[in-house]
């Protein structure tokens, strides 16, 4: 009988969990793990094998994938969690096992947006003056850190998370805990409720979040997208969980 293919899939997204299904519905001889950092306390856990918690950087990663078998790795994690993607390219190559990045298309400006682009949450925070003084603050709990300067002790923020996030964070804000996907009818209803007159997000993409993007084009308010880092060179991309099946089964037949 021949060996299943191992795929371990690094999670934490909508297109992991898909990616997992897809492929444990085909039963083809593909075994799946999920890997979730375990950031979040009640994650919705994908079908196959699950493991919660770190590898202890990239060393500790390919020494995990050679212990287990591991044929092939996809990089499904967050567009922004750019630490563990390099760690991934790392230890793909010292694992010698071949590596897929899986990422949603980012979003894309449409008529009407007010977007200003910026390179990091730092970046965010220095424009904020200048754009309002009631923010929604859609980042997540993580990095709230760089919008507890004193420069921003005058604005006040709504902060949604899965999470409730932990100090430092801004002088005065409240905490929204939510999970999407959001509702257009629900993130108008947020911006007039709190009257809201600037957004802040990370270019996450997807349609889960998209909604708020929406609101504000109709609200007329200016948005902050804080830009997505880069999957790390020479990583093959796919889009889509359909993409990346694709790339699994080409890497099946290969090892046949």
């Amino acid at each position: 009988m021949m060996t299943p293919v191992h795929v371990l899939v690094l999670g934490g997204t909508t297109e992991a969990r898909r990616l997992a299904e897809h492929l444990v519905a085909r039963d083809s001889g593909v075994r799946v793990t999920t890997s979730l950092a375990g950031r979040v306390a009640a994650p919705r856990l994908p079908p196959g094998e699950v493991r919660i918690g770190g590898f202890g950087g990239p060393d500790g990663l390919a020494a995990w994938a050679r212990e287990h078998g591991v044929d092939a790795l996809v990089d499904a994690t967050h567009p922004f969690a750019a630490t563990m993607s390099r760690n991934a390219a790392e230890a793909a190559a010292l694992a010698h096992v071949p590596l897929l990045a899986l990422r949603r298309p980012g979003w894309v400006a449409q008529d009407g947006d007010r977007w200003h682009s910026t390179g990091s949450l730092a970046g965010a925070a220095e424009l904020l003056p200048a754009l309002g003084e009631r923010v929604f603050l859609t980042t997540g709990r993580m990095g709230l850190a760089a919008f507890a300067g004193a420069a921003l002790d005058d604005l006040w923020f709504l902060v949604r998370s899965v999470d409730a996030p932990e100090p430092p964070g801004p002088a005065r804000m409240e905490v929204l805990l939510d999970r999407g996907p959001f509702t257009l009818e629900g993130e108008r209803e947020i911006i007039r409720r709190h009257r809201v007159d600037v957004l802040v997000t990370k270019d996450s993409g997807g349609d889960a979040t998209a909604p708020k993007l929406a609101a504000a084009r109709e609200a007329g308010i200016p948005v902050v997208v804080v830009r997505r880092p880069p999957v790390p060179e020479g990583v093959p991309v796919a889009r889509t969980p359909d993409e990346a099946v694709e790339w699994v089964v080409r890497k099946l037949h290969a090892s046949g």
